[in-house]
């Protein structure tokens, strides 16, 4: 079965795989209201879109951070009802952008169980190449939060060389920023205790990160514009 823009649906047990959980755990949230109610199709089969996977991701991130299902109710709500599943992954990213690093290692076989589809070696080289994933002798160390955002570019016709070539800028520039905003902060706490520091830090990291993403998207939007209105 497919959503009406063409895309594939989820069954239950397929949406839990893909995000990583038990269908248990789908089902509680959706007693909670966490998760919207999936179409029903034939034979009152329950069917998932992109945009209830992205919904579960960015619910069992806001888990880790440690909120409770009250406050991630809040959360939810204060989202726009209309959020792509994109807007979410990117949301999602923001909100992981300052927990520690999470980690996974899996096999071949979950790997390609939570990205939908099986992955070549070439698609493999890429999201390597996106920092998604590394190698290990037996098995793959996945990033679950960028594990999504990156089986979506893999569609993208873009060059291997390309991506690597994006990675690299992209690391150099927000390497410069960070270090320009780190030594902006310093200077405005230079006088206060560790303390004060700690909780500055603590507060503006993730409105930073919003702010880069905000005006990334802008500027990238404004420069796709302009490149259409050459061609």
């Amino acid at each position: 079965m497919t959503t009406d823009t063409g895309e594939p649906t989820l069954t239950v047990d397929e949406l839990a795989a893909r995000a990583g959980v038990t269908v248990r755990t789908v089902r509680f949230y959706s007693s909670k209201g966490l998760l919207p109610p999936p179409s029903i199709g034939p034979r009152r089969v329950g069917h998932y879109s992109q945009e209830h996977l992205a919904r579960l991701a960015l619910i069992e991130e806001l888990q880790h951070q440690g909120m409770t299902l009250a406050a991630i109710e809040r959360h939810l709500q204060q989202l726009p009802p209309d959020l792509s599943a994109h807007d979410l992954a990117l949301h999602r990213a923001v909100v992981a952008s300052w927990a520690p690093d999470a980690v996974e290692t899996v096999t071949r076989a979950e790997l390609e169980r939570r990205a939908g589809r099986p992955l070549g070696e070439a698609d493999l080289e890429r999201l390597a190449a996106m920092s998604v994933l590394a190698r290990t002798e037996d098995a793959f160390r996945v990033d679950p939060g960028l594990l999504p955002l990156g089986v979506q570019l893999l569609d993208v016709p873009v060059a291997h060389e390309a991506i690597l070539a994006a990675r690299t800028a992209l690391i150099e520039h927000s390497r410069a920023a960070a270090h320009e905003l780190s030594r902006l902060f310093r200077d405005a706490v230079a006088e206060r205790d560790s303390q004060a520091v700690k909780s500055l830090s603590a507060h503006m990291q993730p409105l930073v990160v919003q702010a880069l993403l905000t005006t990334f998207q802008r500027s990238l939007r404004e420069e796709l514009r302009e490149w259409l209105a050459e061609s």
